[in-house]
């Protein structure tokens, strides 16, 4: 047999409910994995290994007795994003204020991922708080691209994209508040899936900005992420933007047929930013739906032209709302140089809060303040209604839209840090989605000529997670998933 990390995780999983291969093995496996590799990709802040050597003989107990028949991803180790609670493990959001907190909880996404036999291998890293496109503003240090080291993941779920793609997870959990699920699936060639808000509950997630935020699945392929979204989605009495649907049945929509199927492109998606190797590929991408039967037409989407400073707008207003609560006073770093209460205040957060996290709080402060409420935040609110209709108009027509997750591929280490308004820049196709509330999937297409990977951005009506799933899964079947020749530094051995 292979190498088992390089399998999909339901491949996996099928040789796990064979017998073929215990939960133990494959939890070793990708351990070795782990200790070869990531001192090349700094993937993890956390790995969970006696943890996670317990939980495998634990759920191979379970297996054997018949409790987890019901589940196809039991015994498949796994990731999480290090902003998501998981009972007496370390979660820091990557930041230097969090650097020791131990939630006495874990997140519902962890307890439903539990219950079907998940095996949770550590926690990733990702730009602090979340505030940031390419994992660079971690107090823990910078995470690599698997394709190229010299490149950045992206992010801020970088450490899980990262993860998947260079087999040290054969699945992880993101969370999107801009884009970050999809854009670094699009730069470490992996797929990854961002919700309609409300699928996924976000109880036990530390916030970002509430009214964006969702956790979503990150995968080598379209059928692993259907399947640990159909998990994790679902009602919860703890999340009050949570959504009671009838049915998260998504793996019944891998089916390999878009005849009929309307798609469109919207034309200020394929204009000036974009990079010509990234248009010319989802151009192709869109004549592989043509030939396969779908109807795919351009049209005009001209209100998520103001997408991208409505959304820091938003985001930073809750952000600068959400930040309040890390003071130094019940839990997290703590200054040592203070005389009074305020003084605790004022230094545990210049001290723990890294610059990107201040830039962010100061505008929320500044655009919520007295005389600017009403010109900034007001109006921003305002601009996400007008893109909300302008998608709602869109879908009368058409079934799902299609465009690049990205302008560009991942840039080089260094790059975006030294110019903060291009890292901004490098949302424009995702955040109208987080301010419409939809779910968008992202998936690859392509290599450009310095050979990294190219996303292909599918988005959905409210709800719609069954349409792009099946476009989804279509596309792949035209093509098959192309692996990064992984790097291995000296320390880490050979891979």
């Amino acid at each position: 047999m292979k190498n088992i990390t390089t399998l999909s995780a339901l491949e996996l999983g099928k040789l796990i409910k064979n017998k073929e291969v215990t939960v133990v093995e494959a939890v070793k496996a990708q351990l070795e994995v782990i200790r070869k590799r990531d001192a090349s990709y700094h993937c993890y802040l956390t790995v969970m290994e006696q943890e996670a050597l317990a939980r495998a003989k634990e759920v191979q107990k379970q297996i054997d007795a018949g409790e987890l028949d019901f589940s196809p991803l039991a015994g498949v180790p796994m990731a999480v994003k290090d902003n998501m609670c998981t009972k007496g493990t370390n979660t820091t959001c990557a930041s230097k204020i969090l650097y020791n907190f131990t939630p006495p909880y874990d997140a519902t996404v962890i307890e439903k991922l539990n219950k079907a036999g998940a095996v949770i291998i550590g926690k990733t890293n990702m730009d602090e708080f979340a505030m940031g496109s390419t994992t660079e503003t971690s107090h823990f240090g910078e995470t690599k691209n698997p394709w190229n080291t010299a490149h950045v993941p992206g992010g801020s779920s970088g450490g899980s994209a990262s993860a998947v793609a260079a087999e040290e997870a054969f699945y992880a959990l993101g969370s999107d508040t801009g884009g970050s699920i999809r854009q670094p699936a699009s730069y470490c060639g992996v797929t990854g899936i961002k919700p309609t808000y409300g699928t996924v509950s976000r109880y036990g997630l530390i916030a970002y900005a509430s009214s964006l935020d969702q956790i979503g699945p990150i995968g080598r392929n379209i059928s692993d992420c259907a399947a640990v979204l159909e998990v994790i989605s679902g009602y919860d009495p703890k999340d009050s933007t949570s959504i009671d649907k009838d049915s998260y049945s998504y793996t019944e929509a891998l089916v390999d047929d878009v005849k009929g199927m309307r798609i469109g492109i919207p034309k200020d998606y394929l204009g000036a930013g974009l990079d010509a190797e990234i248009r010319k590929s989802i151009l192709n991408a869109a004549e592989v739906f043509r030939s396969k039967g779908a109807i795919v037409e351009e049209f005009d989407l001209t209100a998520v032209n103001y997408a991208v400073p409505a959304y820091y707008v938003i985001a930073c207003a809750e952000a600068s709302s959400n930040l309040s609560r890390f003071d130094g006073v019940k839990y997290g770093y703590r200054t040592e140089n203070y005389e009074g209460l305020q003084q605790v205040y004022k230094n545990s957060r210049s001290e723990g809060f890294g610059a990107e996290v201040k830039r962010r709080m100061m505008i929320g402060a500044f655009v919520l303040s007295s005389g600017y409420y009403d010109a900034f935040y007001n109006k921003a609110l305002k601009v996400r209604a007008i893109i909300n209709e302008g998608f709602q108009k869109a879908f009368e027509k058409y079934d799902i839209i299609l465009g690049p997750t990205a302008p560009q591929t991942a840039p080089g280490l260094g790059e975006s840090l030294a110019d903060p308004l291009k890292m901004y820049l490098s949302d424009i196709y995702t955040v109208s989605v987080n301010l419409a509330g939809l779910p968008a999937v992202s998936l690859p297409c392509g290599l450009d000529q310095k050979g990294l990977p190219i996303g292909l951005q599918l988005i959905g009506k409210h709800f719609g997670e069954k349409d792009i799933i099946r476009a989804a899964y279509s596309f792949e079947q035209a093509g098959s998933y192309i692996r990064p020749t992984l790097i291995v530094s000296e320390e880490g051995g050979i891979a």
